[in-house]
């Protein structure tokens, strides 16, 4: 018997282990990225040729101390190397270091090499060359806390590489995953139970092929040329002639009975005849089908009741990629929900983010690793039961009451917003307490509406799995109520942590709805920022600001995603500057700007801090909207509070405001209270809060203040005279 270790892809060890005692392994224990096992050379050699998820399979010579080079020369120079190569023959040598004084891989492979060679110089005057591609013998050290392993590479190249591939895509599948994947997904048992296998993404065709070949009983390594132990002097020829017998034996019977049972699509053409090219390759083109379309027509193919659908979507990885995930996942989702009922599925995704993107409950979850990403493999049993709509479970008496609630308020308000043209308004506001969220409605002439749930937080005193319930409760009657199904309802939640309960991670989808608003259009992002883009209790202030604009010039500070200014644009300004400090809300306020056809020299955008733009800009303006944040601590900016720094803000503002001009002023600090004193001799102040606050709402009536300032008028010389008399100057 001897020793070997089977190296595979993190993840795949378990599966591994029980592959190698089926192949023979008399005992096999599962370690990081590999398999210790116990065997004979057939053992080895089956492992070879069989293993669907090794990576390498390595027969250790030996093991020794290797603190400096001078030991590692040593131990390497200890084993007898005409037991293993010919004086002429080629070698290659694979090293990896960790936690050891000798650092460099490159050069831990140069000295053994050097061990080796010199060996035979001295003993037989010859010295054996290198081959880095096809070596007689490949040679495997493994550095770690000084303790060198030093074994032979039974496999010479990846075991994943199986002969067959001849032209792959840009982020190709490796086999031995692949073949993990169907292992997980039970794929053997579905076939032998007449099942089908699909992919609806099938890239170069890699799951199909390997689906085709496990099915047919193929070896995975019989179209391979070339092994490390062929150039060996140990190899056993007629051993391994044998086993290569009995496997093409196998694989003839395999391919006799193997049923035309296996469909692929993609929606580049170009992968479409990659596969087919390497499913000849594997000699299993006859049995598969692949046509060019788009995972939206994915469906059972004809004659097909039942089978494996399986698919390696992509992640997105490349910059500005990842934001376009989400919506593929859930477009798969929704494929596998409406049409697959009676199939099993599996999905490799990149993260659980885009895995939860599905939309389906998975039957189990393994970590995989594809090269030196983490990824998901989930899988599902997509039974008829599971597919067709279910009967909802009865409300609980506070669901129903929240439902009576948006019922009524739906009822009385339809009417009003069907006359005013709004589509965006909130509906709910915390109207029962036990219910702590509010929700928003968004849409637009012809637009499906969504809603926008945003979770308050819950009084201490109410545990985390009731609040968790009632929030579920909300989502569900929000969605009856409105017609809105779950995959158009945006939830935003609260975790508690340190600090108390506060927003967790949103989602990063870079998802853009189009919405409308007093004949405007806007694009709102309901899932990737706490605010959508779209302040829906400034619906009133916006549609002042259009009535005050026309023929001025107007200045947007703060100005988010712009939508002020487009209003003012609409409104008849003659130009409109819009500031803030953020480049991506920058981009935002462009498109929202573009779409109301408000465009060029006219419609400028500033990426700057409102301060410091006020004390450098020179022009002057007929209105100014402002509406900071409650408080700011950018790196790039000086630091902001709005009470105790909005006078000094507003009084910058006077400078570059026109005579008979108007500052309108707001802010959503609930606390916030005006600084007349310092603001009264420059301004006549006009508090318009009560009045810009929008029907819908009203029980949050402090949700914002809003001021209107206008310049005061200059004194005239007697009322200078005046005041200088009664020291009021």
């Amino acid at each position: 018997m001897n020793a070997f270790f089977a190296t595979c892809p993190k993840g795949l060890e378990y599966l591994l282990r029980d592959e190698l005692l089926a192949l023979g392994a008399t005992e096999a224990h599962e370690a990081l990225a590999g398999v210790r096992f116990a065997g004979t050379l057939e053992t080895a050699y089956r492992a070879c040729l069989w293993s669907r998820l090794a990576s390498r399979i390595l027969l250790p010579l030996a093991e020794f101390d290797a603190a400096d080079d001078e030991a590692l020369y040593a131990g390497v120079q200890a084993i007898d190397w005409s037991a293993h190569l010919a004086p002429h023959g080629t070698l290659a040598i694979d090293a990896h270091t960790a936690q050891s004084k000798l650092t460099h891989s490159q050069f831990i492979a140069q000295r053994t090499k050097d061990a080796v060679v010199d060996q035979f110089r001295q003993r037989e005057g010859a010295r054996p060359g290198v081959d880095t591609d096809e070596p007689d013998i490949r040679l495997n050290l493994r550095l770690k806390r000084d303790r060198a392993t030093l074994s032979l590479d039974l496999a010479g190249t990846p075991l994943h590489r199986r002969g067959w591939r001849e032209q792959q895509g840009e982020a190709p599948l490796k086999e031995n995953l692949a073949a993990a994947m169907l292992l997980r997904a039970q794929w053997p048992a579905i076939h032998a139970d007449g099942g089908a296998l699909l992919d609806p993404m099938c890239g170069s065709g890699t799951l199909l092929i390997e689906g085709a070949l496990m099915a047919a009983d193929v070896a995975p390594g019989l179209r391979r040329d070339y092994f490390g132990f062929l150039g060996w002097k140990q190899h056993d020829i007629v051993l391994w002639r044998g086993l290569l017998d009995e496997a093409r034996a196998r694989a003839e019977a395999g391919l006799r009975g193997l049923r035309p049972a296996f469909f692929g699509a993609d929606a580049d053409s170009r992968m479409v005849q990659t596969a087919k090219r390497n499913a000849q390759a594997a000699g299993v083109a006859g049995f598969l089908t692949l046509e060019k379309h788009d995972v939206a027509h994915a469906a059972p193919p004809p004659g097909q009741a039942a089978g494996l659908l399986i698919t390696n979507p992509p992640y997105g990885e490349r910059l500005g990629e990842r934001a376009a995930m989400p919506a593929l996942y859930r477009a798969l989702g929704d494929v596998l929900r409406s049409r697959f009922g009676g199939w099993h599925a599996a999905v490799l995704a990149g993260d659980a983010e885009l895995g939860r993107a599905l939309g389906l409950h998975a039957r189990k979850r393994y970590t995989l690793y594809n090269g030196a990403l983490e990824t998901v493999l989930l899988t599902f049993d997509l039974s008829p039961q599971a597919t067709a709509p279910r009967e909802p479970k009865p409300l609980s008496a506070g669901a129903q009451m929240l439902k009576n609630r948006l019922e009524k308020t739906l009822r009385h308000q339809r009417k009003r917003l069907v006359r005013e043209g709004i589509f965006c308004w909130r509906a709910y506001d915390q109207d029962l307490p036990e219910y702590a969220a509010a929700i928003d409605v968004y849409g637009g002439e012809g637009v499906e509406p969504w809603l926008h749930v945003q979770e308050y937080r819950a009084p201490a005193d109410v545990p985390v799995d009731v609040a968790r319930t009632r929030l579920r409760e909300i989502v569900r009657v929000a969605g009856e109520v409105f017609g809105v199904p779950r995959e158009r309802i945006a939830l935003k939640t609260r975790e508690r942590g340190k600090g108390g309960a506060k927003y967790g991670r949103f989602d990063q989808r870079g998802e853009f709805l189009e919405v409308e608003e007093g004949g405007l259009t806007f694009l709102v992002n309901l899932t990737d920022y706490l605010d959508t883009g779209l302040f829906l209790d400034h619906r009133l202030v916006r549609a002042r600001l259009r009535e005050l604009a026309r023929g001025r010039r107007f200045l947007n500070l703060f100005a988010y995603t712009a939508t002020a200014s487009v209003y003012a644009a609409a409104g008849g300004a003659r130009d409109t500057t819009s500031v803030d400090l953020s480049g991506t809300y920058l981009e935002w306020a462009s498109r929202n700007l573009a779409r109301n056809g408000f465009s060029g020299a006219a419609h400028r955008l500033v990426q700057a801090d409102a301060m410091a733009f006020l004390r450098q800009d020179r022009g002057h303006y007929g209105l100014i909207y402002v509406d900071p944040p409650t408080f700011s601590n950018s790196k790039r900016a000086e630091d902001f509070d709005v009470q105790r720094d909005h006078a000094a803000l507003l009084l910058a503002c006077a400078d570059r405001l026109t005579g008979d001009g108007v500052i309108v002023f707001s802010n959503n600090f609930r606390r916030f209270r005006l600084d007349r004193a310092a603001l009264e001799e420059r301004f006549t102040i006009e508090d318009w809060s009560a009045a810009s606050i929008p029907f819908d709402f009203t029980r949050r009536a402090d949700i914002h203040g809003c001021w209107l300032l206008r310049p005061r008028a200059p004194a005239s010389p007697w009322e200078q005279s005046l005041d200088h008399l009664h020291g009021r100057r």
